[in-house]
Order: structure tokens, then sequence, then C-alpha cells
């Protein structure tokens, strides 16, 4: 009886569950310097920007909401968010990402991690959680900073919609916050894509900068004239769904067709990535 439990407590040592694997990646993650950074640069990089867009002698009067940036707290955050769903969240999310897998072929550690330690599968889903989560907040944070930011510099005057329509600030506030979380959706999808160039390519630098490109590939197509049947189909246009919270109605069409194309991207790049990991060979390290 003795010697069955030593080995029960044996296989549980060797293979621990997911919540395990969970709390250990995450542990990883959170003494990474270039985590840290992300979260900094997240934290700190809109207030400048906020600063230099206020100081602006002529509004940017080409994009949306930018007419009335330099006057009012919510534009000015609808005018960074636009900006920065252009190339700025898909590289924010792919620097940890792009390397979560990619780093363990770098340091030479699959095999001494899938061997010992845990199973493909655990660690797969530990990983992609542990990667979606710092997605989830990196864009809290960036979100949060340039709001408070936005408000506190220039205002918190009510806000012009898209419509014409006046909102009046509490509204407004909610409205802003809102359209900062429809991101959410197309940014985990550019997680998930991350994750499988990051197990295909088994180079951080591929994991990372490819998502940005391919990002910034995918608004050059929106772009152009004459493929209204693809541009839906593409990662980077739910991020401009937030436009229909500022109407007058409100549409929520795109919205809800933006969060099922990025489901489909997500689930598509891990079931790729997740085959890949279970076919690769990791006797050599």
């Amino acid at each position: 009886m003795t010697t069955t439990l030593e080995a029960v407590a044996a296989t549980t040592r060797t293979h621990p569950g997911l919540g395990a694997v969970l709390r250990w990646e995450t542990r990883k993650l959170r003494a990474q310097y270039r985590a840290k950074a992300v979260l900094l640069g997240a934290l700190l990089g809109p207030i400048p920007v906020v600063f230099i867009i206020h100081g602006q002698s002529r509004p940017p009067k080409d994009t949306l909401f930018g007419r009335f940036a330099t006057e009012n707290g919510f534009a000015l955050a609808l005018l960074v968010l636009g900006f920065a769903s252009q190339w700025v969240l898909p590289l924010l999310t792919a620097i940890v990402a792009g390397d979560v897998f990619a780093s363990e072929d770098q340091h030479g550690t699959w095999k001494t991690v899938l061997t010992r330690s845990t199973s493909r599968a655990q660690l797969f889903w530990a990983k992609a959680l542990v990667a979606s989560g710092f997605a989830v907040l990196v864009l809290a944070v960036l979100a949060a900073s340039t709001i408070v930011s936005s408000l506190l510099v220039v205002g918190h005057q009510p806000l012009i919609g898209l419509s014409g329509q006046t909102v009046d600030p509490r509204s407004a506030l909610e409205l802003v916050a809102a359209s900062w979380a429809t991101t959410l959706p197309p940014m985990i999808g550019f997680t998930c894509l991350a994750i499988l160039l990051s197990v295909w390519a088994r180079n951080p630098a591929v994991g990372i900068a490819a998502p940005v490109v391919i990002g910034m590939v995918m608004q050059l197509v929106g772009a152009l004239g004459g493929i209204e049947a693809v541009r839906p189909l593409l990662l980077t246009t739910p991020f401009e769904s937030w436009h229909g919270l500022l109407t007058q109605p409100a549409f929520t069409g795109p919205l809800v067709q933006g969060v099922l194309v990025s489901a489909v991207w997500s689930l598509a790049s891990l079931a790729v990535a997740f085959v890949l990991l279970r076919r690769r060979d990791i006797t050599g390290g």
C-alpha cells in the first residue's frame, strides 16, 4: 500500500496538472524584463503622445475625431485608439506571444520540460492562456492610461459623435471605454497568430515581427477597393468595429462579425500550432 502511494505521489510530482503548469508559466512571464518593459510602455507611452497631440497648432483633421482631438479628451482617446489598432496592439501582444514557444527552442529546454515536467498539451494550453492573459492586461493598461491622460490634459467636454450627435461626458466615457474593449477579440487573434508563428518558426524574431508585418499587409489590403468580399475576413477589420458605437442609432453588426472572425482566426491558429507542437521531435533538445 505504501509503495502504491509513493508511486502515485511520484507520478503527480512528475506530471503536474494544468493549474500547476499555468502558475509556472505565469511566474516565468512575470520574471521577464521584456514583459515588464511592455507593460511599462503601455502605461507611460500614451502620456507624451497626448501632450504632443494636444500641443499641435492644427488638429489632424484627416482622421476620425482628429478635428476635435486638441479640445476634447474623449476624441483624443479615440484618435489614439485608431492609431494604436494599426500596428501598436499587434506588436504589444506579439512581443510576448511570439516568444513564448520560440524561447524554449532558443534555450534548448524542450527536452527537459516535456520529458520531466509536463505533457505537450498541458504546456501548450498553459502558454497560450498566459499569452492571452497578458494581451488582456496590456490592453487594459494602455486603454486606462490613454483615457485618463487624455481627460486630465485636454478635458472631459461633451463628445460629438460620428452622426453629429452630442454625447454627455458620462456616456462618452462609457462609449470610449467600450470602444477600446472592442479591440480585444482581434488582439487575441493576433496573439494566437503570434503563437502559431512562434511554434512554426522556432525563432523569437519571426514570432514577434511577422504578426506586425502581416497586420500591416492586411491594413493595406483592406484599404484597396474592389475587395468587399475579402475585407470582412481580415483580422485587422474588427479593429474598426468600434465606429458603430459612436453613431446614432448605434449599430453592432460589424462588432458581432468582428468577434466571429477573430474567433475563427484564433481557433485556426491554435489548432495548427497545437498539431505542429504535437508532431515535433524534441529528442535533440
